[in-house]
């Protein structure tokens, strides 16, 4: 009699139509399958995180502008260099990736591998970490 009951709920599970999550149109294959192909799962993935990833693309893009003004500014891993001349290139000081305080108390900022030191009077260190192999 169980066995009756379950082919049965088997029957109607395959027989109900399920719609693809993006276009309506039928979905054929496996049961748990929500989308009709790769594009529609695709397409329907990348509408429901447009706005995470809006917010994702322009901090990586300031934080891609802010490395690349270091790096031109620093080409032998270690100068000098005044607050007006980072902003006139359009550096934006409230993007970086990491900080490293010394044990003097000293607060380097780095985007990624280079770095800069605020030394007083409007002038900073810029620096570049060397790695650790």
């Amino acid at each position: 009699m169980l066995g009756f009951f379950y082919i049965f709920i088997a029957r109607k599970i395959i027989n109900m139509k399920r719609q693809c999550l993006e276009c309506g149109i039928e979905v054929i294959g496996r049961t748990d399958k929500k989308f009709c192909s790769d594009y529609c799962r695709n397409a329907f993935n990348n509408k429901k995180n447009r706005d995470s990833k809006n917010i994702i693309r322009n901090t990586n893009n300031l934080l891609r502008k802010n490395y690349r003004i270091l790096e031109k500014l620093n080409p032998n891993q270690k100068t000098k260099t005044t607050k007006d001349n980072l902003q006139r290139k359009g550096f934006n000081f409230n993007y970086f990736t990491s900080i490293y305080k010394t044990k003097t108390g000293k607060v380097y900022y780095f985007v990624y591998d280079q770095g800069y030191l605020p030394l007083g009077n409007n002038f900073y260190a810029l620096v570049k970490r060397i790695k650790d192999d």
